[in-house]
């Protein structure tokens, strides 16, 4: 490790999953501007942090052996004393609690330490109280959407002059020319209509309320598939709830992929029934895709869908409301269009990665002053 990096950035883990990938692009393009950058994953490296290696970006890790492993902070402040960096950037909980932690014990300002939060906690109240109690160990703290942003300031306390909003994007032109999935490789027949789902198999993902609504959906629509791009602890009591509920044969459980934009090419409709996000890029993904967008008004979905206008939105928890929903898009190819065209340029105009990268440039610039 060399001293005198520009950008240390700190993160709970590199696995497959939405922050770190937009960490990804995040340090990919700091260091492509020409910043020397330093990526730091609390647990071992993972996946994405074998890609970062792969395109010249500088990987350590404090070799985690939990989320509450004590050492990392000792760790993480040996990495900053000898990095000396201009500027600590840490997303995720246990990252930024670390990195206010060890900047403090290697006596690195605490003005040039930035966290960053992509939730809106509503399972884990108790992370509220800890970024209520901690903020003072950092100059800000970055929310990805105006509902994190609201969030934190009501339910964490944080200051307002402490907050700054940094929308997250996606990357469209390179989205727009991902090619459609094989469908052959997928086993699904000519007829089958394609409905999908992408994430993490977790309770906040509403996957429940989603297989509910897809009894009424086939019973409406007999071709209809739903594709679950995803895993997590869930999967076992979810494939049960599918086989109770005598959709077992017409529900694919996926696993993880690393194609999602090219199901979402051959999907009908891409159907999110989340309890709560901070951003969801797999909606923006959607959006780019050119994949009409069924959801709920949670935090962070509501961000980003205008119901009638850049997808169809129903309330948290409505099965009858989410299958209409998907039914309506699969029935109405005019309007399916309409949302599809509305919502491709709702993300080419307001959600472009490239401005996410002028917003960081703008907090970074700010902090440096």
């Amino acid at each position: 490790m060399t001293s005198g990096c520009d950008i240390l950035y700190v993160i709970t883990d590199l696995d497959i999953g939405g922050v770190p990938l937009h960490l990804f692009r995040l340090a990919t393009a700091m260091r492509d501007r020409g910043k020397r950058v330093l990526v730091v994953s609390l647990s071992p490296p993972g996946p994405v942090g074998e890609r970062l290696r792969g395109a010249g970006v500088e990987v350590l890790s404090c070799e985690a052996a939990g989320g509450w492993d004590v050492r990392v902070f000792s760790r993480l402040a040996r990495i900053i004393r000898r990095a000396q960096p201009g500027l600590v950037h840490a997303l995720l909980f246990h990252a930024n609690l670390a990195a206010k932690v060890a900047a403090r014990l290697a006596r690195h300002p605490r003005e040039q330490v930035l966290c960053e939060i992509q939730t809106v906690e509503i399972e884990r109240r108790w992370h509220l109280i800890v970024d209520r109690w901690s903020h003072g160990g950092c100059r800000a703290t970055i929310g990805n959407s105006p509902s994190v942003v609201e969030h934190l300031a009501r339910e964490a306390r944080i200051p307002a002059e402490k907050l700054r909003l940094v929308r997250g994007g996606v990357d469209v032109e390179a989205l727009a020319l991902v090619p459609a999935a094989d469908r052959a490789a997928l086993n699904l027949a000519p007829d089958d209509r394609i409905l999908l789902w992408a994430g993490r198999l977790d309770p906040i993902k509403g996957l429940d309320v989603l297989l509910r609504a897809f009894v009424r959906i086939s019973a409406e629509v007999p071709e209809a598939v739903l594709l679950l791009a995803g895993d997590g602890a869930l999967r076992g009591s979810l494939a049960s709830q599918a086989s109770a509920l005598g959709i077992a044969e017409r529900v694919r459980f996926l696993g993880m992929r690393r194609d999602v934009p090219s199901l979402m090419k051959i999907a009908e409709a891409f159907v999110f029934p989340s309890r709560t996000e901070g951003l969801p890029n797999a909606i923006l993904e959607a959006f780019a895709c050119g994949c009409p967008v069924v959801t709920t008004d949670a935090p962070g979905c509501r961000d980003l869908v205008t119901s009638g206008v850049t997808g169809l939105g129903t309330r948290v928890g409505d099965e009858v409301g989410l299958a209409e929903a998907a039914i309506r898009i699969m029935s109405d190819k005019s309007l399916a269009s309409f949302l599809a065209a509305r919502a491709r340029h709702e993300v080419s105009t307001n959600w472009h990665f490239s401005r996410t990268i002028e917003a960081y440039d703008h907090v970074y610039a700010e902090l440096e002053a």
